[in-house]
């Protein structure tokens, strides 16, 4: 049986007002509306729920033992529709998974999970490294957040630009370079990408390219983290970005100079799916990375002034 669920309201008026016409009132409805209404509720029911006594209408048994029930079930229901009340975290259960690159992770991870157990400490977090190649990951539910410098192209997917960041070249603290780097020094060195796909080649060569220049690429790595340490150990120079990279950097005595190309700033997008848009505790976890991400872009640049 197909039953109109609008049912259950007019029903739960006609319960507690005793009366069609006072039904009707309640409802903001005529009393020719809730008549047909209740003729529908009677034949879905076999009941007669209000019968007639003199000048007054009086519950069927039925109807008495099923007024409690039917309340308690709109109610419901309105609840379940209403607006998210508030959020509490102190007693919030959930787990998260976020994706980010390793230096972000570095960066920002402490200082989320941090606020995170302080704020809400049923809430687990789940810190993916970046897949290695493209996936729809937080299209299927599988990441929840994301952090990267690709803006997404699915139109379901939501971000915003937090930061913005600039790619240097890290060397090591021998490494016979003094404060900046000229275009030739840079072009005759060896160099390590960082790639999660294992590219040997980046946008660093489309720049060399453009001022008729080239460079040996002699390694690739997965993680900014791993071609750091390259340099730390050898000879060779890594492009990253300043900021994200600077706390890893600082940590190994590897100095970033400026690239001596003019390359375009490195933007920070953070990335939701659009079922999350309205989710309050989602949203509670998007601002804790928000500003994790921001005051660790001026952590490190707090740090290169100094």
């Amino acid at each position: 049986m197909q039953l109109d669920l609008n049912l259950l309201t007019a029903l739960d008026a006609l319960l507690e007002e005793g009366s069609v016409t006072g039904a009707a009132q309640r409802l903001q409805l005529t009393a020719p509306a809730v008549s047909r209404a209740l003729g529908r509720i009677r034949r879905a029911t076999g009941d007669q729920i209000l019968v007639r006594t003199g000048r007054t209408m009086t519950l069927t048994p039925r109807a008495l033992a099923m007024r409690a029930e039917v309340h308690r079930i709109v109610q419901q229901a309105h609840a379940v529709l209403a607006p998210a009340q508030h959020l509490e975290l102190a007693t919030l259960e959930r787990e998260f998974t976020l994706q980010w690159h390793d230096t972000i992770t570095h960066a920002v991870g402490p200082a989320v999970l941090h606020a995170v157990r302080g704020q809400a400490p049923g809430v687990r977090l789940r810190m993916l490294a970046e897949a290695p190649t493209d996936t729809a990951d937080l299209r299927h539910g599988r990441v929840d957040l994301a952090v990267s410098a690709a803006r997404p192209a699915l139109p379901e997917i939501r971000y915003e630009q937090v930061a913005e960041d600039r790619l240097v070249v890290a060397v090591g603290p021998r490494a016979p370079y003094g404060d900046r780097l000229t275009l030739d020094a840079y072009a005759a060195a060896d160099h390590v990408t960082v790639s999660r796909r294992g590219r040997l080649r980046d946008p660093v060569d489309d720049l060399l390219a453009a001022q008729g220049r080239q460079r040996r690429v002699v390694a690739s790595v997965p993680t900014s983290t791993a071609a750091l340490r390259m340099a730390e150990y050898g000879d060779v120079l890594v492009a990253v970005p300043e900021r994200m990279a600077r706390p890893v950097a600082t940590t190994l005595g590897v100095r970033l100079l400026p690239l001596p190309l003019d390359a375009d700033p490195v933007p920070v997008y953070v990335s939701w799916h659009q079922r999350y848009e309205d989710d309050r505790a989602h949203a509670w976890l998007r601002s804790l990375v928000r500003d994790g991400l921001r005051a660790a872009m001026s952590a490190a640049d707090g740090s290169a002034a100094g």
